[in-house]
């Protein structure tokens, strides 16, 4: 029987996903009050998230190099300190030009903190619990995108916007306290490691594949942050507080369903899991193209295609991870946290221009257009799944090959 996982280092770790998933959703909540503070228009304050974001994506790889070579646990303790020093830059910013900057350095410590998690899961937890771990830590993402603006809205009431940042510091301290007492000391990689990561990545086709679906996938996904608001306020007539209690089912079930499709995934296998993810998002996205305008319908959909992407998640994050040696967990926990950060960005771009075209003018589109370009978002987002599960056939097939080839 395998034994359990090691608590406090399975919570140091949960904690570094959860502040690296807050301070993504909980300043987003605090735009309009920088904006009169700092007498900012929505274009500028806009950058507030976006510094974030960016940072995260521009260092993901080189960050998960750095790792590999000078150690990860080392390299994880650094992004915890570098978020919390920044955590503290924000809440005592004079100017909103200053936030950007030491919402951007946030940023770096958060795409530390992402990559070396990851990393650190192989040697934390036996092979066979990956899975499982791997779900935890959607769990903890979800969790932390979600209760984010809520957690921040109660600040925001009580405190003002700087407290947005202030809370963060004693948990960035208890994850520093824990990654350091739990996590032990590796010998770091030779130095042409990373380099030859990088290059065995680019010409690994299963591992691509892996990330090539991560990357769909999170675009499948963001169509619902692009297109869900405009449809439930735009299209149904929801008020604000209604539309927020719809759009919060999606962040709800994946918290509730990480653990369990984690465990799924050590039981079943990868490969297995895999394609029931991707199937039920297939489904759920068709129901979303096919249905008419009504917010039961919209929730129902929502959390099947919710559902499909956790266990997805799951499941591929553990085929990703599984089999990767250790002088190149950082590099691959990189790439696999970049191409899902890339899939947001794609989705926010091209498949809300699919909903805008399909919908016309925003200010004078009736509810009928809005339904129009909503279902025709969810044709190409349909089609996207349908590419994806290829994708999941042809990596079981060169994995098949590799496994038996002299």
């Amino acid at each position: 029987m395998t034994s359990p996982p090691p608590r406090g280092a399975l919570a140091g770790l949960s904690l570094c996903m959860l502040l690296a998933s807050l301070g993504t959703s909980i300043a987003n909540v605090g735009l309009p009050q920088m904006a009169e503070a700092f007498a900012a228009g929505f274009a500028a304050v806009q950058w507030v998230v976006l510094s974030y974001l960016l940072a995260i994506t521009a260092v993901l790889v080189s960050v998960g190099r750095l790792g590999d070579r000078f150690g990860h646990r080392r390299l994880l303790l650094a992004g915890v300190l570098v978020f919390a020093v920044a955590c503290a830059w924000c809440s005592a910013a004079p100017s909103l030009g200053v936030l950007v900057a030491a919402r951007a350095l946030q940023g770096f410590g958060a795409a530390i903190m992402l990559a070396m998690t990851m990393a650190l899961v192989a040697a934390t937890v036996p092979k066979s619990q990956t899975g499982r771990v791997m779900g935890l830590l959607g769990t903890l993402s979800a969790v932390g995108t979600g209760l984010g603006p809520a957690i921040g809205g109660a600040l925001i009431a009580a405190s003002g916007w700087r407290a947005l940042f202030l809370v963060m510091l004693p948990l960035a301290a208890l994850a520093f306290v824990l990654v350091q007492r739990t996590q032990a000391d590796r010998d770091p990689q030779p130095a042409g490691a990373g380099r030859l990561s990088v290059f065995a990545t680019l010409h690994d086709r299963a591992l691509s594949a892996g990330l090539g679906m991560s990357t769909l996938v999170a675009a499948v996904m963001m169509t619902t942050l692009v297109a869900g608001p405009f449809y439930l306020s735009h299209g149904i007539g929801l008020d604000p507080a209604q539309m927020g209690l719809a759009m919060a089912v999606g962040p709800c079930i994946a918290a509730l369903a990480g653990i369990p499709a984690g465990r799924l995934t050590d039981r079943c296998g990868s490969y297995a899991t895999t394609l029931g993810g991707l199937l039920c998002m297939l489904a759920g996205c068709l129901v979303l193209a096919l249905m008419p305008l009504g917010v039961t319908g919209y929730i129902g959909a929502l959390g099947i295609l919710t559902l499909g992407y956790a266990q997805f998640q799951a499941a591929n994050n553990t085929a990703v991870m599984g089999n990767v040696p250790a002088d190149r967990r950082g590099t691959i926990a990189g790439w696999l946290n970049l191409s899902r950060n890339l899939g947001l960005i794609v989705g926010a771009w091209a498949l809300g221009a699919v909903f805008a075209w399909g919908m016309g003018d925003v200010h004078a589109a009736l509810p009928a257009a809005v339904g129009r370009g909503f279902r025709l978002a969810f044709w190409v987002a349909s089609g996207l799944v349908a590419l994806v599960l290829l994708l999941a056939c042809a990596r079981r097939v060169k994995t098949l090959q590799a496994s038996t080839a002299p």
